[in-house]
């Protein structure tokens, strides 16, 4: 943090040193300044994935809904009460035919001012499935943007756990809400603080943030909670571990952020623990409903999963193979654990005749969205990257998904393979199953695969009995796929509510 507004200016034109992996970087100051989206841009609209073949199995999920007095669902956008004009012809801009499941019972939910805490398969449409509930809202309810030259105060504050899923977020937002009125700025790490001030400045109704530069601009007083109305944290889970729940907390805990009671609470992702949701709880209203929709923390069944077991000094000949077998005209990406296994496997791959790039935390802002472009555009149709691609991004025509170093929870692996196979489309996810660094994510995946129907290799299967005779803790009984309430037997209680 920084004492005087000057050191937050200046802290973007110096540099600092970043120790990860065990590697010193150099951290170049931060001059970049992204370049606006044109919200009349029709082009704007080809971006994101539309429904596939196996859309229509979406409906076949269980849905299952706690709470009290639970707003009944939709079938259909048009049947929201008093939908905006404006917002249904978006909608099919976007080629959104029909709600899928989360959509059908979280837009009712946040129209009617409920909190919600809600979980669901990746893939599923979550981030519509608040946007656009809230624009409806503000639509509905409109007030004037509170700002002036030294503060603005935003109406609606979406965080997110990385800069890439808050760009998607502010996409989505534009798409939804073009020709309405309803204006929206980014506030992300790794951009000129000078020009993104000024672009706070100007005031906004959606404000789409990262934790560590909002903490930043609130510290100096740019940004005032006092005129919000939803908060919505995104990829809840994420945003409440130890890495993250600090920040969270001192936004959360700004003597201008209304109290629970005052505003409205929206958490959602795709992976609950137990333990996060008992953490989730103390930032909602009590009478929150909790929505689980589909088996929570599971993958998608139009995801085939392939685990392979390769030792560490075999996997990028492998990988080649693997590559070698894909389909080149989908994309592809390529997961690692460190930063530097994203650079040099994208220089080792590009050797081999596979264009390839890469992103990680350590490159600058400028060039990690460059190869998310490039990636996108199809100018590279491989993307190595560490966690900070692994959650939320919807991109279109991803078709596989290789894990060349498996993550360390079942949970992250979860949001890998999510990354293809999505909204009823068909995707494969290939991992590489190292014993002497995997072994303790054998049994959460054997239950991964038990509940998408999948094949289990018999030599996983062995590993798998190997630590039930040691009796080793399992990590997959943290998932967390019904409301923590339940477990109480006041929670049905008329005073409970």
């Amino acid at each position: 943090m920084f004492d005087t507004e000057d050191d937050l200016i200046n802290s973007s034109q110096l540099s600092r040193e970043s120790v990860n992996d065990g590697f010193v970087y150099i951290v170049p100051k931060s001059t970049y300044v992204p370049p606006e989206i044109d919200e009349n841009d029709e082009s704007l609209y080809a971006t994101g994935i539309h429904s596939g073949i196996n859309f229509e199995k979406l409906n076949e999920v269980e849905v299952k809904i706690s709470g009290k007095d639970v707003p009944k669902g939709i079938e259909s956008f048009d049947a929201c009460d008093n939908m905006q004009d404006i917002l249904m012809e978006n909608i099919k801009k976007c080629k959104f035919h029909k709600p899928t499941p989360i959509q059908k019972h979280t837009l009712p939910i946040i129209l009617s001012g409920r909190d919600l805490m809600a979980a669901a398969q990746t893939g599923s449409g979550k981030t519509v499935a608040f946007v656009l509930p809230i624009l409806q809202n503000l639509l509905a309810n409109p007030s004037k943007v509170v700002r002036d030259n030294n503060h603005s105060e935003p109406q609606v504050v979406i965080m997110a756990p990385t800069r890439e899923l808050a760009v998607q977020i502010k996409t989505v937002v534009l798409k939804l809400a073009r020709g309405t009125g309803i204006s929206s700025l980014l506030c992300y790490g790794g951009t000129l603080v000078p020009h993104q001030k000024s672009q706070i400045l100007r005031g906004c109704h959606i404000l789409i943030a990262t934790p560590g530069r909002l903490n930043e601009f609130i510290q100096h007083g740019f940004i005032s909670f006092a005129s919000v109305k939803v908060l919505v944290l995104d990829e809840a889970d994420k945003m409440l571990d130890e890495d993250m729940k600090f920040d969270v907390d001192k936004i959360l805990d700004h003597f201008s952020m209304p109290s629970v009671i005052k505003r409205q609470t929206i958490m959602i992702s795709a992976t609950l623990p137990d333990v996060i949701q008992h953490l989730a709880a103390s930032y909602l209203n009590k009478n929150y409903l909790f929505l689980a929709v589909g088996i929570v923390s599971s993958a998608s069944k139009d995801v085939i999963q392939d685990i392979r077991q390769v030792n560490k000094l075999k996997k990028r000949i492998t990988l080649i193979h693997v590559l070698n077998d894909a389909d080149r005209s989908k994309g592809t990406i390529v997961f690692v654990k460190h930063k530097w296994t994203a650079d040099f496997l994208a220089t080792y791959l590009c050797e081999k005749n596979f264009p390839s790039t890469s992103i990680h935390g350590d490159r600058l802002q400028e060039y990690r969205e460059q190869s998310l472009q490039d990636f996108v555009s199809g100018k590279r149709n491989i993307l190595v990257a560490t966690s900070v691609a692994a959650r939320g991004l919807d991109i279109k025509n991803v078709g596989h998904v290789i894990n060349f170093d498996l993550p360390d929870t079942i949970e992250e692996y979860v949001h890998r393979i999510g990354r293809t196979g999505r909204v009823g489309n068909q995707g494969k996810a290939t991992s590489f199953f190292d014993v002497d660094y995997d072994y303790m994510l054998a049994q959460p995946l054997i239950k991964i695969l038990a509940m998408a129907n999948q094949e289990i290799p018999h030599w996983l299967k062995t590993i798998g009995k190997e630590i039930n005779e040691q009796k080793l803790p399992d990590e997959c009984d943290q998932f967390g796929g019904t409301d923590i309430r339940l477990n109480f037997s006041s929670f049905n209680e008329e005073e409970d509510w």
